[in-house]
């Protein structure tokens, strides 16, 4: 399988989740072997590093990737779109310190790629081919990979909650990732929206880009409070439930196949194989990826 790269550039331009400052972020072709690669325009020498596991340095609301001064947060959903369409090569100019949040899911990214149109390269695919069962657990998560002849992701997500509890979200043909994973919007519940906004965090979500669960009844006068501090208009506190309408029944499990995507996109190589994936998330997601990257390294 021949390496691919954007035929044409593209830009997108946007709000940050965290820092709500207003960033753009240009996807431009890039020679084969180069990988995905994020520059930091706005900092002197403008820094350029590979997406890779190994500068993973918090995985809070999303992977960040530092080194040294060169940080960009919140990368999945790019790099998940652009694993997921095909695109091996790519360079990605920044002017923040986090890419744009757009509406929370993959889909202004896809719609991007499909516009640019891909171009074949000479250079083969580097590919990870799955040669005996990998198991990884950690603070209640399991990913397991498999030998399998393709391509192939199973989400099982769980959560204590009478909205939200167990839901699952899978792909092989990925030419349904467009319609079946990409639109589906980042979530979290109205209880660690407090936490967040004291962390300094997700100063730029709203019902716009992201999925709401309110799913701990709380006063109307705390509801209304809350609700003022994220700039959004109240409701009946009285009523748990998603705070936006859904896109499809399984849209948290199928954002939570998205962020696996994305972050298993950091191994540098495609996946020949199966994942299995249970209670998944950026933090088991990435400590996978590195653990696979070193044995990798190992081997060569």
């Amino acid at each position: 399988m021949k390496q691919h790269t954007l035929k044409t550039a593209f830009t997108l331009s946007g709000k940050g989740l965290h820092t709500g400052c207003m960033v753009s972020a240009r996807f431009v072709p890039a020679q084969e072997d180069t990988g995905i690669r994020l520059c930091r325009t706005d900092l002197e020498g403008r820094p350029c590093y590979e997406a890779l596991a190994d500068y993973v340095s918090a995985t809070e609301r999303g992977t960040v990737l530092k080194n040294g001064e060169w940080q960009c947060s919140t990368v999945e959903h790019a790099l998940s779109a652009l694993s997921a369409m095909g695109v091996d090569n790519c360079l990605i100019e920044v002017n923040g310190p986090e890419m744009p949040i757009l509406d929370g899911s993959a889909m202004p990214y896809v719609e991007q790629i499909l516009k640019a149109g891909l171009e074949e390269q000479d250079a083969e695919v580097k590919v990870f081919e799955v040669q005996e069962e990998l198991q990884f657990e950690q603070n209640g998560s399991r990913i397991v990979l498999m030998p399998y002849d393709g391509f192939s992701l199973d989400v099982h997500i769980s959560f204590a909650s009478p909205v939200l509890g167990d839901q699952y979200a899978s792909i092989e043909d990925f030419g349904n990732y467009a319609t079946l994973v990409a639109p589906a919007r980042t979530f979290c519940f109205v209880r660690e929206v407090r936490p967040l906004l004291g962390m300094g965090l997700i100063k730029g979500g709203d019902l716009q880009n992201a999925l709401v669960i309110y799913d701990e009844l709380m006063t109307q006068e705390e509801f209304d409070n809350l609700a003022r501090s994220l700039g959004q208009e109240t409701r009946d506190a009285s009523q748990p439930g998603y705070l936006s309408p859904l896109k499809f029944p399984n849209e948290p499990a199928a954002h939570k196949l998205l962020d696996l995507i994305g972050d298993l996109s950091l191994l540098g190589y495609r996946i020949k194989g199966k994942v299995i994936a249970t209670r998944p998330g950026h933090t088991v997601n990435t400590a996978f990826c590195r653990m696979l990257r070193r044995e990798l390294q190992c081997e060569t």
